[in-house]
């Protein structure tokens, strides 16, 4: 068989396995005096982790490309919670990424959760003005960099949680540093970008532990996870990252169905991580001081 019909049969036994374990946030805290990010938020397991962390009593910012006006609206009538802010941030633009962490920094006392959700897959070859590859930088350097640029706010929240919501295709990468941002001009099959996808939730997962390395001694923890399949059934494992207290001190860990579940190979090698880390920094230009 074909790596394309074996990355298949991984898949959906992957999809069969999580629809017989589903998990639920069975959380009740409370998060009034509390302030989340939640990227992509506009639609979706965005859209439903947005409203959970409103209908708790968070200060809720949704950041997104699409204008969320109305998804403002219809959370505050749902939820009486009226301290829901929406922002543009187009992750495809490193300077979208700044400006909007700019404005965060200057306006915002403080983060307490942020949740890098946004993710994009197209069947496209196309780069940003960047110069970095158009799903790679929406689903990892963007998310890279924002975290980066937030995490003083993030520390002086702390104890403060970051969650990045992954895929399972990130089992079925083959991410190196060569296809970390992926040359222009190959031709685009089924095979290659469902590759370039899931290479991108592999960098999210390494990512992620990262952040979760180097913050630990802030208070801040950094954990993965892979959603569910349906819309509410997706949000369940976000929404446990942020809520549970008993998650308080966990960090560097990928999740499935509110539990914790072994990562992909390509995440337990520590010097393919750090190389990959050191290669998105130089990839979104990040500044001496702005490195952690």
């Amino acid at each position: 068989m074909t790596a394309g019909v074996y990355q298949v049969i991984a898949l959906i036994t992957l999809k069969i396995l999580q629809k017989f374990t589903a998990g639920r946030a069975r959380s009740l805290v409370c998060l009034k005096g509390k302030t989340a990010i939640v990227t992509g938020g506009t639609s979706g397991i965005g859209y439903e982790t947005a409203l959970v962390l409103a209908s708790r009593g968070a200060r809720v910012i949704i950041a997104d490309r699409k204008d969320g006006t109305k998804v403002k609206q219809q959370i505050i009538d749902i939820t009486q919670n009226e301290d829901i802010e929406t922002k543009i941030l187009d992750l495809s633009s490193l300077q979208s990424v700044r400006r909007f962490a700019k404005e965060i920094n200057e306006t915002e006392e403080r983060l307490d959760i942020l949740i890098n959700n946004a993710g994009t897959w197209k069947v496209t070859n196309k780069h940003s003005d960047d110069g970095l590859h158009e799903t790679m930088q929406v689903n990892h350097f963007g998310p890279f960099l924002l975290t980066h640029l937030l995490s003083g706010l993030l520390k002086k929240s702390a104890p403060s949680r970051i969650i990045f919501v992954n895929s399972a295709y990130a089992f079925c990468s083959n991410l190196s540093l060569e296809s970390l941002n992926p040359p222009q001009g190959h031709p685009m099959t089924f095979l290659r970008n469902s590759l370039i996808y899931a290479n991108s939730k592999l960098a999210n997962i390494i990512t992620a532990n990262g952040f979760a390395e180097r913050l630990k001694e802030f208070g801040v923890t950094s954990n993965s996870l892979h959603p569910g399949l349906s819309i509410e059934e997706g949000a369940q494992t976000t929404i446990h990252l942020a809520l549970s207290k008993k998650l308080k001190d966990v960090t560097g860990r990928h999740f499935w169905d509110c539990r914790v579940f072994p990562m992909p190979p390509g995440a337990w090698n520590k010097k393919f991580s750090d190389d990959v880390w050191e290669a998105s920094e130089k990839l979104v230009q990040l500044k001496p001081e702005e490195k952690i």
